[in-house]
């Protein structure tokens, strides 16, 4: 019993259900273009089924690893985010918190403005802010040290320089006012150039020999004209010194030679006190003799002389006696020679 035709047939009969070309003819249903000749069918066309399947396989392999791709930038880009949100809220933690060390005040500003009328100070000590909102600006409220290079004309012409110390301190309650008028660099701003113009106005009204002598009452004077020149600025002068004085060569040999003149007339006047010292010393002294023996004169009476031997007396009476030979007894006369 035959369960099948056998192949040979089936062969044949498929050719034979396949319409016959021959060389040169185009099958039935072909366009006549020349371009879709069979020779010039792109490959694709003409795949096999086997070879169909392969091109599936490889499109499906394909396709899973471009979405396998596509999950890993995805799960790259969340990271990204998460550490970004993880950084910000650090920063914003960190951010909350500032510190006021002693001797300072905090001045806040809110998105960089200052109200005047109610402004937050902020005392040492820990505080808290808004992040990305407020900002905190630091005054040291402590006795601060400031040296200045000043220059400046004395009254006849001369040219001084000088270094000048001060000693300040800010008004610790008109610190916001300091901030949103001057801002933090308010020694750069108003007292450098405060100490330099009070310098002038006080050196202008001495010579320059007297800035030296009188070193001390100009300080003093520009201390108190740089005092009032700062007060407008809140800013209060505790110590004002100027070390020393810089002055041209010509002016320092000037005042060498007028210190060794003076030192040549004080020598002269020295020694011209000197000489008359001495010569009302050698007066009065004479003067003093002159009179102790002009009253001795009026003073050696017989009487008194006669007292003064008695009183130089020892009691004890010569021996022997010459003619003539006083004799220490009042009244006694002496014997007369033979």
């Amino acid at each position: 019993m035959r369960l099948g035709r056998p192949r040979s047939r089936s062969r044949s009969r498929g050719r034979s259900s396949s319409p016959a070309t021959s060389p040169g003819t185009r099958p039935t249903g072909w366009s006549a273009c020349s371009s879709c000749a069979p020779d010039a069918i792109a490959p694709a066309a003409i795949l096999t089924p086997a070879s169909r399947l392969a091109r599936g396989r490889e499109t499906v392999v394909a396709t899973r690893i471009t979405t396998r791709g596509g999950g890993g930038s995805l799960g790259i880009g969340l990271g990204v985010v998460f550490v970004v949100a993880l950084l910000f809220i650090v920063f914003a933690i960190f951010g909350s918190f500032t510190q006021v060390g002693v001797g300072e005040v905090g001045i806040v500003k809110h998105f960089g403005a200052i109200d005047p009328a109610h402004p937050d100070v902020f005392d040492p000590g820990i505080h808290t802010k808004v992040p990305f909102r407020d900002d905190v600006v630091i005054f040291d409220t402590r006795i601060q040290k400031e040296q200045v290079n000043a220059s400046a004309a004395s009254k006849d012409g001369v040219t001084i320089t000088s270094i000048i110390a001060i000693n300040f301190h800010i008004d610790a309650s008109k610190a916001p006012l300091i901030l949103q008028n001057i801002g933090p660099n308010y020694k750069d701003r108003i007292i450098d150039q405060q100490i330099q113009q009070a310098f002038k106005d006080v050196t202008a009204q001495y010579a320059g020999l007297e800035l030296i002598q009188k070193r001390e009452e100009v300080a003093s004077r520009a201390k108190a004209t740089l005092k009032d020149k700062l007060i407008p600025y809140y800013i209060i002068v505790d110590e004002f010194t100027i070390p020393n004085y810089e002055f041209p060569k010509e002016f320092n040999d000037a005042i060498l030679a007028t210190q060794v003149a003076n030192q040549q007339n004080l020598q002269a006047k020295q020694l011209q006190e000197k000489a008359r010292t001495e010569a009302e010393t050698a007066l009065i002294v004479a003067q003093g003799q002159a009179n102790a023996q002009k009253a001795q004169a009026t003073t050696l009476t017989p009487e008194y002389l006669q007292l003064q031997a008695i009183q130089k007396w020892n009691g004890q009476l010569p021996v022997y006696l010459t003619p003539n030979t006083p004799l220490p007894f009042v009244g006694a006369v002496p014997i007369p020679a033979r």
